[in-house]
């Protein structure tokens, strides 16, 4: 399994657009063969920061996702939306079962 986080520092005049954006982007993520999780959070600690987390089956999901109409789309919309360039980690792991 490999689970994203990527960070973004949204423009306060451009929140909206942002959400507005996202939306579209994980109604279609999480429909996706492969995926395992897609959400957008909101930081409680810092005004405009948010982070996907994602988490896909393997290298194969992620990479037909990165490919995907909907994601291209998002990403070249991105950096009307951004104060900063998107920081991205990439995990890999398995859940434990206790």
């Amino acid at each position: 399994m490999l689970i994203i986080h990527a960070h973004l520092q949204v423009i306060p005049a451009q929140e909206e657009a942002f959400l507005q954006a996202v939306k579209g982007l994980v109604a279609a993520s999480q429909a996706e063969a492969g995926n395992l999780g897609y959400v957008l959070m909101k930081s409680t600690e810092q005004e405009h920061c948010y982070t996907m987390v994602e988490k896909w089956a393997d290298a194969a999901a992620v990479a037909a996702h990165n490919a995907s109409a909907h994601f291209q789309a998002f990403i070249k919309q991105a950096p009307a939306f951004v104060s900063a360039p998107m920081e991205v980690e990439v995990f890999a792991g398995e859940p434990v079962k206790l």
